[in-house]
């Protein structure tokens, strides 16, 4: 009977995931974004399978642990629609491929080709080859652990240049501010992790804010981002996450 509930719980666990990521996909799309920006795209739409079939990875467990990021970046989660989705890590991994559509409106230098492109989300290959080298198995990570995007959107000006939610202009900010932590809740209340792990800075950050307005009882972490941009995350990035993730219980 035990093995039935969980079963149960965790098949209710996908359909409120999938249901919450619909619900952001669309409440996003209505947003409007001005100069610098662009560009947006939105992943959860053109890529709605993918991402359907990584939320349904969680099929059968209970994660204790809810990693966040901030955004997708150009070369993984804006390709694949999963969250620091690099693709060898996503298709050879994960054992996801899907076919990939396209936003309405592409930049010329950011071009959507799915699992066909041929570039490498750095951030993407760092972070799941460190949970690969230490789970083993999709299956043995997914039993503890999930990661997740506080924005589904990429931000883009007209050099093709990355603009991240953080350098937005304050209203769009708060436009946008208010669907994610609302989604962002809806996920925790939904896994209801014993910690909840900021990616970052920014992400730890939102966490802070969501735990606090909603009185929600879990324990606020957060390692270093394994962006290149980061000049501590090029200096044995996988060390220090693995110490970090140490200290603070996880590992």
């Amino acid at each position: 009977m035990k093995k039935a509930s969980t079963k149960q719980t965790s098949s209710s666990l996908v359909k409120q995931l999938i249901r919450a990521a619909k619900k952001l996909r669309d409440e996003v799309d209505e947003l409007e974004f001005g100069a610098p920006v662009t560009h947006v795209y939105n992943p959860l739409r053109y890529a709605w399978k993918s991402h359907q079939a990584y939320l349904s990875l969680v099929a059968g467990h209970s994660p204790v642990n809810l990693f966040l990021g901030m955004n997708p970046g150009p070369w993984g989660m804006a390709q694949t629609g999963v969250p620091f989705g690099e693709i060898a890590s996503v298709r050879d991994w994960m054992g996801i491929e899907t076919a990939v559509g396209s936003p309405p409106v592409e930049h010329p230098k950011r071009m959507i080709e799915g699992f066909d492109c041929q570039r490498s989300e750095v951030s993407g290959r760092r972070l799941w080859g460190l949970f690969g080298e230490k789970y083993g198995t999709p299956e043995s990570f997914f039993e503890q652990n999930f990661v997740a995007n506080y924005c589904p959107l990429v931000f883009m000006e007209s050099s093709g240049k990355n603009r991240t939610p953080d350098k937005l202009n304050a209203e769009e900010r708060e436009s946008l501010g208010l669907i994610c932590d609302e989604h962002l809740a809806s996920v925790i209340s939904a896994m209801q992790p014993q910690r909840v792990i900021g990616v970052g800075a920014y992400a730890e950050k939102c966490l802070a804010r969501v735990v606090k307005e909603r009185s929600i009882d879990a324990d606020i972490h957060r390692i270093l981002h394994p962006s290149p941009a980061s000049p501590a995350a090029n200096k044995d990035w996988a060390g220090k996450v693995t110490g970090q993730l140490k200290d603070v219980g996880v590992w």
